[in-house]
């Protein structure tokens, strides 16, 4: 596996070494031993899965107590996923990050707690698993409007889309207004 870090450094894009002939494929996608190596040490306490159609833009959620840290890929189809830092004494508090993420590139990204999360489905379907470090607690759930102005978002949202929100998601408040970590 190789593990990049990404401009914002705690966030990194982890690509594994794919075996394949054709009868398919194999890959590891989670080594504790080599996880350790690069400072990804949570122990993962729940796994989660969905899948969406395209024009899907999920987020950007977090945890204010019980923070997650997220180990995620996208199994089916393709997603732009997108990490943003809540931690105030960080030095990259308020940037974002985005990867795309594919069935196809097989790669997986980790963010640390502190961190937004968020994807927009490119494909017409997507599936995306992700360990997290912390159980869902929907009371400590918190979600930063997805097209927030000063985070400027680079989506890449096709001309005249309109992204898929959730009730839940399009009522999110802006970034300034956001609870954050220390």
């Amino acid at each position: 596996m190789d593990f990049v870090k990404t401009k914002i450094p705690d966030v990194i894009l982890i690509s594994p070494e794919v075996f394949g002939d054709d009868r398919g494929f194999f890959l590891e996608t989670f080594r504790e031993d080599n996880f350790l190596k690069f400072g990804i040490g949570p122990k993962f306490v729940q796994d989660n899965h969905s899948g969406s159609q395209k024009g899907v833009l999920r987020g950007l959620h977090y945890q204010i107590q019980q923070p997650q840290g997220k180990l995620i890929r996208a199994i089916a189809g393709e997603i732009f996923d997108v990490a943003v830092d809540l931690r105030k004494s960080s030095q990259t508090f308020g940037q974002w990050v985005g990867v795309i993420l594919s069935a196809n590139n097989k790669h997986q990204l980790w963010l640390p707690p502190g961190f937004a999360h968020g994807f927009l489905v490119l494909s017409d379907w997507a599936e995306v698993v992700y360990k997290a470090t912390d159980y869902y607690a929907p009371v400590h759930e918190r979600s930063v409007i997805w097209n927030d102005s000063y985070l400027n978002i680079d989506w890449p949202i096709e001309p005249g889309q309109i992204p898929n929100v959730s009730k839940k998601d399009s009522m999110a408040i802006k970034f300034e207004k956001a609870d954050y970590f220390n």
